[in-house]
């Protein structure tokens, strides 16, 4: 019996064992991890445009013209009509000198110009009375000769008193002085009762402000660069005196005005290495005040072959930007490029870059340089937004600085 029930319980043991190195031996034998799935990268595929090429300078606004106020004779200061640092038109009174010397002085004029006037008919009617006398020999051909004489002599004082009744009009009209130009007029320098010496003294400064002049200064290198994109067809100018300009103020609001480039100087200026430029702007309202700096924005000049890139794609390296291209292999590449400028949300890339090329803009975490990627173009993104210059990017910095 016992012997009976060491059999009854090692039966099911067999079982089990047999059971599992059945189940062993049927098991495949393990292979190989499958591949993992290649990352997926979103491209943009570069193209050329036509865009505008807007550079910056900056400048500094003076009046159109200054004009210089000066007493045109020796007087007294009798009256000043104007307000000081207010706004003059063409012909307003702004002085009077004391008149009273100068009309007596016209007076006597007009009287000297009477009497020359006087004896030259006295002269003019002795004349043709001795002209006959001489044929019947009643005078002498010296009283002839004496008569032409005076008439001659009656003429020229007539002359001369007419130039003298001439100074004496302008002496007086000019006791009263007006504005030449409509502007804005600085204080006066003389006040009533103070005597003034003719074409010495100045009285005051009339600055025309309507219309206003910005001053820019072109640096030598940007001009440079200019001719050489110009000969070479990167940009499409069309002259110098074709370009306008829009006025930026300190603090970034935008003058409503456009100006027009009208003048250049005809060469470098030795202390500062740069050419001025001339820009003519309205001014109607007197926004622009004399002194004021200016950042003119130039229109007119385009780039006809310009590469953009959404401004997601530009990234940050060591050497500043960078951009991560897929080959035709779909091999991503870590590539430099200089972003120097940006239109809406794109940057402008002036080197680096290709038409045709494909720049990553979304999975830049997945695309390690140098690994294969699966390629999936990107939906195109709305304009609009303006992204932030680039810091560290030493070259895009300079370039900025010398528009």
């Amino acid at each position: 019996m016992k012997i009976f029930a060491e059999m009854k319980m090692s039966v099911p043991i067999g079982l089990v064992f047999a059971a599992i190195m059945v189940a062993a031996g049927c098991k495949p034998a393990a292979g190989p991890p499958p591949a993992p799935p290649l990352p997926q990268v979103e491209v943009v595929t570069v193209s050329t445009e036509s865009v505008p090429d807007e550079p910056e300078l900056i400048g500094q606004a003076e009046a159109s013209s200054i004009v210089e106020i000066r007493p045109q004779v020796t007087g007294i200061i009798k009256q000043r009509h104007f307000s000081e640092g207010r706004d003059v038109k063409k012909g307003d009174h702004l002085y009077e000198i004391d008149p009273t010397p100068f009309k007596a002085a016209e007076i006597s004029a007009k009287a000297r110009e009477a009497q020359a006037q006087a004896r030259l008919i006295q002269a003019k009617q002795n004349l043709a009375r001795v002209k006959p006398l001489l044929a019947e020999d009643a005078v002498s051909q010296k009283d002839v000769d004496d008569a032409i004489a005076e008439d001659l002599a009656s003429r020229a004082a007539l002359e001369s008193a007419r130039g003298d009744l001439v100074k004496a009009k302008f002496d007086l009209d000019n006791t009263v002085i007006v504005a030449p130009v409509d502007g804005l007029i600085e204080r006066t320098r003389f006040y009533q009762g103070r005597l003034v010496t003719a074409q010495t003294d100045l009285l005051t400064v009339i600055h025309q402000v309507n219309p206003m002049y910005v001053i820019v200064s072109a640096p030598e290198s940007f001009l440079l660069k200019r001719r050489r994109d110009t000969l070479s067809k990167q940009i499409d100018h069309p002259g110098v005196y074709s370009l306008t300009g829009t006025a930026i103020f300190v603090d970034k609001t935008v003058y409503p005005h456009e100006g027009q480039l009208d003048f250049t100087d005809v060469g470098l200026r030795t202390d500062t290495g740069s050419r001025q430029v001339r820009v003519v702007f309205p001014n109607p309202d007197r926004i622009l005040l004399p002194g004021q700096f200016l950042t003119v924005r130039f229109h007119g000049v385009s780039k006809p072959h310009a590469i953009l890139v959404p401004q997601r794609a530009v990234q940050q390296g060591a050497k500043g930007a960078v951009v991560y291209v897929v080959g035709p292999d779909d091999k991503v590449e870590v590539r430099n490029v200089k972003a120097t400028d940006w239109l809406g949300d794109r940057w402008l890339i002036e080197e680096g870059l290709q038409a045709g090329e494909r720049v990553v803009v979304e999975g830049f975490q997945r695309a390690m340089p140098g690994a294969q990627v699966r390629v999936a173009m990107a939906a195109p993104a709305a304009t609009g937004t303006t992204p932030p210059p680039l810091p560290t990017q030493p070259e895009a910095k300079q370039s900025e600085e010398t528009k």
